[in-house]
C-alpha cells in the first residue's frame, strides 16, 4: 500500500509553526530559495461532503498569487485529484500541479506521467466499472475514476451500511492485490485505489527537488516546505524531513505522522500563508 519507503510512523512531539514563526522566519531569510509544495482537500480547503464542493476562496487564490509570483520561490499543489481539476479550481498560473497522488505532474516548463500507471489506466477502468455496479444499491457510495487512480467514497453512506460497502470492495479488489496490480490506501472516508508502482506524492517531491536544484544557481539553498493533511501525504512528509524541510500536519497535535509542526486547520493554514508571504516580499 502507498509508496515502500522504509520508515516507521509514530507520534512525535509536534508544534504549532504560528507559536515558533519567529525561529521559522528566520530560517526562511537564510535561504536563497523556497519550494513551497501544500496538498488541497483539508489543507488548502476544508473536508466537505462532496469532493466537487471544495472550493478555493478568492482570499487564498490571491495567496497563491502573490507566492507564485516570487522570484524567490516555487509553489506547488500536490493532490488525490487529477490535473485537470486542481488547474481549474486553483486557476494560478506559474506554479507546479502534481495530480494523482504524484502520478502526473505539470510545471510551467515540463510534464511527467508514471509511464506503468499509464499503462494501467484500462484495467483500472475496469475495475472502476465493477466497484460501480457492485455499489449501484448502496446510497452515497461513489467511484471516482480519475484516469490514473481510482477513490471509492463513502462519507454519505448510512452508518448501517459502511459494513457492506467494506465487505463489497474488499470483495472486488482481493484478486488485484493478490497479484500485486493495484495499492490501496485508507483516506478520509474513502478508499484510494492507485496502480502497484512505487510511486506516491514522496516521489514526486523527490522529482521536483532534482529539478528544481537543477535550475538553480551552484550552492544555492533550498527549503522545502510541505502541507498536508492525510495518510497519503506521510510519505511526502518523510521526503521533507529527509531533505531537512518543513514538514507541516493539517490537523490536531494527537495525530501520528513524524513531523516537527501542525496547523490545526485551513484557516491557520491561510494564516501560515499570509505571515509567509510578508517574509518572503521582504526577502525579493
Amino acid at each position: 500500500m502507498g509508496c515502500r519507503y522504509n520508515f516507521i510512523i509514530g507520534r512525535i512531539d509536534m508544534k504549532n509553526i504560528l507559536s515558533y514563526w519567529d525561529a521559522i522566519a528566520t530560517k526562511i531569510k537564510e535561504t536563497e530559495h523556497i519550494l513551497l509544495l501544500s496538498d488541497y482537500d483539508g489543507t488548502l480547503t476544508p473536508i466537505v461532503e462532496k469532493p466537487e464542493l471544495a472550493n478555493l476562496s478568492s482570499q487564498v487564490k490571491e495567496y497563491l498569487r502573490r507566492l507564485a509570483g516570487n522570484s524567490c520561490m516555487t509553489l506547488g499543489i500536490v493532490s488525490g485529484r487529477t490535473l485537470r481539476d486542481l488547474r481549474e479550481r486553483i486557476g494560478v498560473d506559474n506554479i507546479t500541479y502534481v495530480g494523482n497522488h504524484g502520478l502526473e505532474i505539470e510545471g510551467p516548463d515540463f510534464s511527467f506521467v508514471n509511464p506503468v500507471a499509464r499503462e494501467a489506466e484500462p484495467f483500472l477502468h475496469s475495475l472502476s466499472e465493477e466497484l460501480s455496479q457492485a455499489l449501484v444499491m448502496i446510497k452515497g457510495a461513489r467511484v471516482d475514476n480519475k484516469g490514473l487512480t481510482l477513490s471509492l467514497h463513502y462519507r454519505l453512506v448510512d452508518e448501517v451500511q459502511l459494513g457492506e460497502v467494506d465487505r463489497i470492495f474488499h470483495r472486488i479488489v482481493a484478486p488485484s492485490l493478490i497479484s500485486d496490480k493495484i495499492r490501496i490506501t485508507p483516506s478520509k472516508k474513502a478508499y484510494d485505489i492507485r496502480p502497484a508502482v512505487d510511486w506516491g506524492k514522496g516521489r514526486a517531491i523527490e522529482f521536483i527537488v532534482q529539478r528544481l536544484n537543477k535550475k538553480l544557481a551552484k550552492g544555492n539553498k533550498l527549503l522545502v516546505i510541505f502541507l498536508g493533511d492525510d495518510v497519503t501525504d506521510y510519505d511526502g512528509f518523510y521526503v521533507v524531513n529527509q531533505n531537512k524541510g518543513i514538514s507541516i500536519f493539517v490537523g490536531e497535535e494527537s495525530a501520528e505522522p513524524e513531523v516537527s509542526y501542525f496547523l490545526r486547520s485551513p484557516n491557520e493554514v491561510y494564516q501560515f500563508l499570509s505571515m509567509l508571504g510578508g517574509v518572503v516580499e521582504l526577502n525579493k
